[in-house]
């Protein structure tokens, strides 16, 4: 069984984590919410309140196969400003384990240098944070073991290219018939 870890902080876009939980839940994958507060219950960047799985702080983190970041602000700023959280992500950088992020958290990933001479997407504006990268206004693109995606419209592409990713193209073209998402038009 796949496991991953979304990343909450106050702020977040609602659509962009609970999105790609949803849609790992349904490739069987086993998914854990994970607050970066001292509270299990986060207010997203529309006012709607989550209770996550757990809180950062305690014990430590479970091995997944992926950690993904949602975007929102100023969900990403504070999911950056969390050095546990940065100190795993360089960790799963350097042993080259899969690391998602979309919409303003790719920003997150590319000041830490993880971007550097690789194809990655994020919400318009925030291309200056992609150091190094070579930027594409695509849903979502996928460059060694990051994936990033453009922002809450790209929800759905950015959990397919996951589960394309963690479960194979075949996995994500029958998750993608049985939500009954359209193809791109480039697909």
């Amino acid at each position: 069984m796949k496991r991953a870890a979304i990343f909450i902080a106050p702020g977040f876009e609602e659509v962009e984590a609970l999105t790609p939980a949803d849609v790992l839940n349904r490739a069987g994958a086993e998914v854990e919410l994970i607050s970066v507060t001292e509270d299990k219950s986060v207010t997203g960047a529309h006012g709607l309140t989550i209770v996550c799985d757990r809180v950062f702080e305690g014990k430590p983190i479970d091995e997944k196969d992926i950690l993904i970041l949602p975007g929102g602000m100023p969900g990403a700023k504070n999911l950056q400003s969390h050095t546990k959280l940065t100190d795993l992500l360089k960790k799963y950088n350097d042993q080259k384990k899969w690391i998602g992020a979309i919409c303003a958290a790719p920003m997150i990933i590319g000041e830490l240098g993880f971007l550097q001479n690789r194809k990655a997407t994020c919400f318009p504006g925030f291309e200056h944070h992609l150091k190094g990268a070579h930027h594409y206004p695509v849903p979502a693109i996928t460059d060694g073991h990051i994936i990033t995606g453009r922002g809450i419209g790209a929800a759905i592409e950015f959990s397919l290219e996951i589960i394309s990713n963690l479960y194979g193209a075949n996995k994500a073209s029958e998750l993608r018939e049985r939500m009954v998402v359209p193809r791109l038009a480039d697909q």
